[in-house]
C-alpha cells in the first residue's frame, strides 16, 4: 500500500501534469472506484478546473474550482497516469477524467480497492477518513510531547499502534519497520510503557525517514509508480523490510519475521528491546 512518501511522490509528479487543466468530460468505467454519488461526480466535474493539489497523509486532495475536491484514496494499487481520450483502455483503468486540450487523466488499480469522493472544499475531516486520523510526520502539530501523550493512552502494542493512524498519521508496514528498528524497540512493545526518552527519539525517527523517503520519491517492493511511471529509490535504502534472515547491520544477528495483526514484521531479537 503506498504510504505518505509515496502518495505525496504522486501528489509532486501530478502536479506539472494536469494543474490548470479544464475538465470536459468524466467517465466511469467501475463506478464503485467513486464512494460518493456517482451521478453528481459525473455532471458537477464537467468545466471544472484543476488549481492544485494538496494531501493529507495517504490521500490525495485534487482541488477544483467552485469550491469542490476529489479525495482520492489509492489504498493498495490505485496509480495515476495521464494519456489521450482516444488511447486504448487498459483493462484496470476505472476512471478517466478527459481535458479539453485532448489529455485525459486515467486510474488505474488492478485491486479496485482504492475511492474517490467529491467533496466541498473544507469539509476533508467533516466527510472524510481524514477526520479520524492523527497528526503527519514533520507537521508543526506533531511534536515529541504530542507522541509521548498520545502513546500513554494506547495499551496495544507499537507497531499496531503507529498502523491504525489515530496517533501518527502515514506510516504503513514498511516505514513502521524501519522506524522501529532504528530506535530499538520491539514490535509488541506494549506503546504506554515504552519510556518517554525513547518515544521521544522514535518521534525523530518517523519525522527523518519520511524525509529521507519523500527526498527519494518513496519505496517501490511490489508495484509503486509515480504519475510518470517511474518507480520509487527508497527500498535500496531499505535495512530491515525484506531483509529476514539477513544479519542485522548493527549487531549481526539474524533478523527474524513475525505476524502481529496479521502483518509481517521484520525485526533484530536483539537489538530492538521489548517494553511490557
Amino acid at each position: 500500500m503506498p504510504e505518505m512518501p509515496e502518495v505525496e511522490t504522486v501528489r509532486r509528479t501530478l502536479i506539472p501534469l494536469i494543474k490548470g487543466k479544464t475538465i470536459e468530460k468524466v467517465i466511469l468505467w467501475y463506478p464503485k472506484i467513486v464512494a460518493t454519488d456517482h451521478e453528481k461526480f459525473l455532471s458537477e466535474l464537467p468545466g471544472k478546473k484543476i488549481i492544485d493539489i494538496d494531501r493529507y497523509a495517504k490521500y490525495l486532495l485534487i482541488r477544483l474550482s467552485d469550491n469542490l475536491t476529489i479525495v482520492s484514496h489509492l489504498r493498495m494499487e490505485g496509480k495515476y497516469h495521464l494519456t489521450t481520450s482516444d488511447a486504448p483502455k487498459d483493462k484496470h483503468d476505472h476512471v478517466e477524467f478527459i481535458f479539453t486540450d485532448g489529455t485525459a487523466l486515467r486510474y488505474n488499480d488492478v485491486r479496485k480497492f482504492g475511492r474517490m469522493q467529491l467533496i466541498l472544499t473544507g469539509t476533508e475531516r467533516q466527510t472524510t477518513g481524514i477526520g479520524k486520523l492523527g497528526y503527519e510526520p514533520n507537521s508543526s502539530e506533531f511534536t515529541s510531547e504530542y507522541l509521548v501523550n498520545g502513546l500513554k493512552r494506547k495499551k496495544k502494542n507499537i507497531k499496531n499502534t503507529l498502523l491504525d493512524q489515530s496517533v501518527v498519521a502515514g506510516l504503513g508496514n514498511i516505514y513502521v519497520d524501519e522506524v522501529l528498528w532504528r530506535t530499538k524497540i520491539h514490535p509488541l512493545s506494549q506503546a504506554n510503557k515504552i519510556p518517554a526518552e525513547k518515544v521521544i527519539e522514535l518521534h525523530d525517527q518517523i519525522n527523518q525517514i519520511i524525509t529521507e523517503a519523500i527526498k527519494l520519491q518513496g519505496t517501490t517492493v511490489h508495484s509503486f509508480l509515480n504519475a510518470n511511471g517511474q518507480v520509487g529509490g527508497f527500498q535500496s535504502k531499505l535495512q530491515v523490510y525484506g531483509h529476514v534472515g539477513e544479519p542485522c547491520p548493527v549487531c549481526g544477528t539474524k533478523f527474524e519475521k513475525i505476524k502481529v495483526n496479521g502483518r509481517g514484521t521484520t525485526f533484530c531479537p536483539h537489538c530492538q528491546v521489548i517494553y511490557k
